[in-house]
């Protein structure tokens, strides 16, 4: 449920139902709006006593919340929720739209730091790279682990783009939160309960990938285990879905745009390199992406496609995405936000 405060509570006013909220056995969660503060009261509704809630001084009202994602719903919070990232200060919810670009793989420091100033060169948010790498392939190319993560934080530091890598375990989540400023859980993961909860308990944002056939209901309360843990911060990514096509790696489902728009404060970013499998079908999808009203893009770049270790057939050039930058700004224009 939600306890929505009065215009002009004061901060001690909030404290108290906060602590009512406590004693009920409830979590708190307070949402400072421009106008009013709400305190979300999670748990179990049979411990709750609706009645002392409102009796407290400068309560409005107690309004229950439908959906079974409580924290990742729009019933909580009525505006998008915008996450800054990075060394930059750029944030991901707003009027600007992120543009998170890099290797699959972080395959050598020559290989990425010329990656990240060329992307850099486009006006590029930020790198991606996959120090540890999640392959159905035991034999494949597996990442350089923490070797890889401090190729990545170096990159940042020569160029200043917020640095996105993937956890893969419960055990890393602490590492790679040291050296990454956004905390990346792919699709294979995504109902790794544990896992959710471990990236919840640390603070540096976390991009959460929809599995390969998670409904958008599953996808939410994904979202909702990092939040419950403790940590609001979650951009949510559509990478596709296994379908009966087969032509592309996977079915880019644009039309979830629009859904989570409705049913979520969260920031949505689309990934058409996964979402395609196919390089040439990267542009085109990015920019129906921006046009549909996503926050943000994942792409992969590579500086030689040809002879990636991972995902080379879905990796544009930085050529590529300079022309595709562009593209994009008048599409962003056009709908009223900003690359």
């Amino acid at each position: 449920m939600i306890v929505v405060m009065a215009s002009g509570a004061s901060k001690e006013q909030v404290e108290h139902v906060v602590q009512l909220i406590h004693d009920m056995g409830l979590v708190d969660h307070v949402i400072v709006g421009t106008d009013r503060t709400v305190i979300a009261a999670i748990g179990d509704k049979r411990q709750v006593d609706k009645t002392r809630l409102e009796r407290a001084p400068m309560v409005e009202k107690i309004v229950p919340i439908l959906s079974p994602y409580k924290m990742a719903s729009r019933e909580v919070h009525r505006e998008p929720t915008e996450i800054p990232f990075g060394p930059s200060g750029a944030t991901i919810g707003g009027g600007k739209v992120a543009v998170m670009a890099g290797p699959c793989g972080v395959e050598s420091k020559e290989q990425l730091l010329a990656t990240a100033h060329a992307i850099k060169k486009t006006g590029a948010t930020a790198i991606r790279g996959g120090a540890f790498k999640p392959r159905t392939n035991p034999y494949s190319f597996q990442g350089l682990g923490e070797e890889g993560l401090a190729i990545l934080a170096e990159a940042r530091e020569q160029t200043g783009l917020a640095v996105v890598t993937e956890v893969l375990s419960e055990e890393e989540v602490l590492l790679v939160a040291r050296y990454a400023d956004v905390v990346q859980v792919g699709a294979r993961n995504m109902h790794n309960f544990r896992l959710l909860s471990a990236v919840g308990r640390q603070d540096k944002p976390v991009l959460l990938k929809r599995g390969f056939s998670a409904s958008l209901e599953e996808f939410l309360l994904a979202a909702e285990y990092v939040i419950a843990a403790g940590n609001p911060n979650v951009i949510l990514c559509e990478r596709g879905i296994r379908t009966f096509e087969d032509y592309c790696r996977n079915t880019l489902c644009l039309a979830i745009i629009p859904a989570i728009k409705r049913l979520s404060h969260l920031p949505v970013v689309i990934d058409p390199s996964h979402g395609t499998g196919h390089a040439y079908m990267v542009p085109d999808m990015a920019k129906a992406a921006v046009a549909a009203g996503a926050d943000g893009l994942i792409i992969e770049v590579h500086m030689d496609p040809e002879h990636a270790l991972t995902d080379g057939a879905q990796s544009i050039t930085p050529a590529a995405l300079d022309e595709l930058m562009k593209q994009l700004s008048g599409i962003a224009k056009a709908v009223g936000r900003e690359i």
